[in-house]
């Protein structure tokens, strides 16, 4: 059931980064934020008001806020990153953010063994080649090694986090509100400073009503996948869960190849097999 949940988290990640990948060629990246999140929220309040989740509200939901907040952060830093480049050093470093729900799982007491071990070497080795490195070429700015650090660091503490926020269903739907909520909050913040700034909160050719189905599976995509996440920590090893989680380079890789046509690096291709390897490893350890 962990696998079941974690791949499941793998794959809304992936396609909700590629949907988002592909709105934010058009629109900025704050406002498509703050509009597939803003979507999220209404469902999510939904959710929350038809299953009386307003009961379980309690201090576990101080880690939904936490999580609220270190996310935009981690996505404002890779973003960042990404500008500086080049993204075939960037995008990999960022999937390295598996690394602190893992040691945390080892630090709680998790010993997985030998062939789960082989296999998160082995997953995490795959999503790394699955983001297409870069290994010649262009100067890596100091800069954007840690920014992508940062991002890393950051998505690994969210995944900590929201599966610390709530202990039954009707609290995840609560703890997944509020985390959404301090989202808007936060981004809708510094788009607004953006703006202030003088960076246009739209494209020229305004707001995009067109994409709003893609807009709001980007929001739902995320949602449930965080989720799945936490349903896959609380009920399996944490180490196993994180690496499962982590495979969303590959489906976005993959996603890319199958809607936009895009060629598959060789590099890519191998880091796909790699991943494929590691989660049948982890399955069956």
């Amino acid at each position: 059931m962990t696998a079941l949940f974690a791949l499941a988290t793998s794959l809304l990640w992936g396609l909700a980064d590629f949907g988002g990948g592909l709105l934010t060629r058009r629109t900025p990246a704050l406002t498509v934020v703050v509009v597939s999140q803003s979507i999220a929220v209404v469902a999510l309040g939904a959710v929350v008001a038809a299953t009386g989740g307003w009961s379980e509200a309690g201090p576990q939901l101080w880690f939904a806020v936490a999580a609220g907040l270190v996310g935009p952060v981690a996505l404002l830093a890779f973003y960042k990153a990404l500008a500086l480049g080049p993204m075939g050093v960037v995008s990999p470093l960022g999937a390295l953010g598996v690394v602190v729900p893992v040691g945390v799982g080892l630090a709680l007491g998790e010993r997985p063994g030998l062939l789960q071990i082989a296999g998160i070497a082995v997953a995490v080795a795959g999503v790394v080649l699955a983001g297409g490195p870069q290994l010649r070429g262009a100067p890596v700015q100091r800069q954007a090694v840690l920014l992508t650090l940062l991002a890393a660091f950051g998505i690994g503490a969210v995944m900590v986090l929201i599966a610390e926020a709530s202990t039954t269903l009707t609290g995840l739907f609560l703890a997944l509100f509020v985390q959404r909520v301090t989202n808007v909050v936060a981004v809708g913040t510094a788009l607004y400073v953006s703006v202030r700034r003088g960076s246009p909160a739209l494209s020229a050719d305004g707001f995009p009503w067109s994409a709003l189905p893609v807009l709001a599976f980007v929001g739902l995509a995320d949602v449930v996948a965080n989720g799945a996440y936490s349903i896959a920590a609380q009920r399996g090893p944490v180490t196993v869960a994180a690496v499962l989680a982590s495979l969303y380079p590959v489906v976005t890789a993959l996603a890319a190849r199958g809607f936009l046509s895009e060629r598959l690096r060789a590099v890519q291709a191998a880091g796909a097999g790699l991943a494929l390897a590691g989660t049948l490893l982890l399955a069956t350890g």
